[in-house]
């Protein structure tokens, strides 16, 4: 057992008395302990984002059960107004990722997820007041602001909390609450729009207030009960703060640099896995974010009545949401990226061209289309998520990667918003489903390339001589460029 050197201790822990001895990496972890601090962590820490992730999604696409309530007749919007609507979201949220994910790392997530969910709540139940276009689409605007704190901090926050091969089930978990939030936000929709009158409101109104006030509510648990990092964690003992830092450490290998540093701000913008992750993760997130947003359009187009599309669009959510968990475990227990990312994304584009040969079918071929579209487009996501933050190292680096890949990605939202268009809806709205498509196919072909390109670069690293790994091993804050990394496949 060897003391570690004070500059290789994370800021985050030091100061925990526990760390004078910390083990070095090559010492043995012990699998009991291990598994009960990774339960205790998980039940700490998945169920609370989840839940906040949950109230996120289902606030930015309530619009949509909005739409449907009669959000565009009441305040007298146009369908070009509505989808500027949409896509104004994304503009806000992209614009403020970056800066979030750099206050989050400052500030400590804690404090500031609850300051973005008090601001961003607020703003939904205020949504209720809006009286015509201009309003709406400022009030989306500053939504979009203040919510892009949660979903790159959240990221991030998984990648500082766990080691590379138990990442990817974490995401599904948290992120399977989008599809969750699909198919509670139409049950709940179908249930609120019926208050339709009530003091004077109508239903869209009642669907943005009483969706918008557990945000507000769920602040408090926030302040109190969210944990920040393993060193700081109220509810680990400081054996278990320790067991939590060195089993970090290990899985890091070279990669441990935990400071800030402008030389890890820079790499992000030189390395090519980044802008790689960035194509695809936006060549996935319009599609994903255009069917979240038009979803109940889509199912009112199989000629169902209003108060039975809000209905009908929770059976292929929720089983959507299973089939992302399933694919997150098999990711982890397998320790793969790549395939778990494109096949899903392969049934994606069959999804959508099944939903273009089916436009004139039956109901249940076209709802079965819907449902296979769905479960491609959401279960993609863990692999994408956990594939950059396992192969980024660096605390620097990963967060203003993460930050980055996520908000360029973001942008296919405000894509999204303007594929499917109303004048298309008499037609199987074909247009927008054959953008998806072809998004989704080269989208597939890229992740396969960018998989064979890492792993040719493992198989080089492993090849090298000890002369070659010496001087490649040279310098400071190599992060994963340094020879010793091994990258996820």
């Amino acid at each position: 057992m060897s003391t570690m050197d004070e500059k290789h201790i994370p800021e985050q822990y030091k100061g925990i008395e526990v760390l004078e001895q910390v083990y070095d990496s090559s010492s043995e972890l012990d699998p009991v302990a291990v598994g009960k601090l990774r339960r205790k962590i998980d039940w700490h820490l998945i169920p609370l984002i989840s839940v906040l992730y949950l109230c996120s999604f289902l606030d930015r696409v309530n619009i949509g059960n909005a739409q449907v309530a009669g959000l565009s007749t009441h305040i007298s919007l146009t369908p070009n107004e509505y989808n500027w609507a949409l896509s104004i979201f994304f503009i806000g949220y992209v614009i403020f990722e970056i800066p979030s994910n750099i206050l989050l790392k400052k500030i400590g997530p804690r404090i500031w997820i609850t300051i973005v969910m008090l601001s961003w709540g607020t703003i939904m139940m205020a949504m209720a007041a809006v009286k015509n276009a201009a309003g709406l689409l400022a009030a989306r605007f500053f939504l979009g602001l203040t919510e892009s704190g949660l979903f790159p901090g959240s990221v991030y926050l998984i990648s500082l909390w766990y080691t590379r091969s138990e990442q990817a089930l974490r995401n599904g978990l948290f992120f399977s609450t989008a599809t969750m939030a699909g198919a509670f936000g139409g049950v709940l929709a179908y249930g609120i729009a019926q208050m339709e009158g009530v003091s004077g409101l109508h239903g869209w109104q009642w669907i943005f207030i009483l969706e918008g006030l557990p945000t507000v509510l769920l602040t408090v648990v926030v302040f109190f009960f969210l944990p920040d990092f393993p060193g700081s964690a109220r509810f680990l003992n400081d054996k278990e703060k320790e067991l939590a830092v060195h089993r970090l450490i290990v899985d890091a290998g070279p990669a441990t640099q935990t400071h800030f540093s402008w030389k890890q701000f820079r790499d992000v913008f030189v390395d090519w896995k980044v802008y790689l992750h960035m194509i695809t993760y936006i060549l996935n997130a319009t599609p994903l974010y255009s069917l979240s947003l038009f979803f109940p359009s889509i199912v009112r187009g199989f000629n169902f009545s209003t108060l039975t599309t809000q209905a009908m669009t929770a059976p292929a959510y929720i089983i959507a949401c299973l089939c992302t968990i399933a694919c997150a475990f098999s990711s982890d227990r397998f320790r793969e990226r790549g395939l778990h990312y494109a096949l899903p994304t392969f049934l994606g584009c069959l999804g959508y061209i099944l939903l273009i040969v089916t436009k004139d079918a039956p109901t249940i071929s076209r709802y079965v289309s819907l449902t296979v579209t769905a479960i491609g487009v959401f279960s993609s996501v863990p692999a994408m998520l956990s594939w950059f933050t396992c192969n980024i190292g660096g605390h620097t680096k990963r967060g203003v990667a993460t930050a980055a890949i996520i908000s360029f990605g973001n942008i296919g939202g405000a894509i999204g918003g303007q594929i499917y268009r109303s004048s298309d809806a008499e037609n199987g709205f074909v247009r927008g489903h054959t953008i998806c498509a072809i998004m989704m196919g080269v989208s597939g072909i890229l992740i396969l390339v960018m998989k064979y390109f890492l792993a040719r670069e493992n198989k080089r690293r492993a090849n090298l001589t000890p002369e070659e790994f010496a001087r490649e091993a040279e310098g400071e804050d190599l992060c994963d460029q340094h020879p010793g990394f091994v990258y996820f496949t």
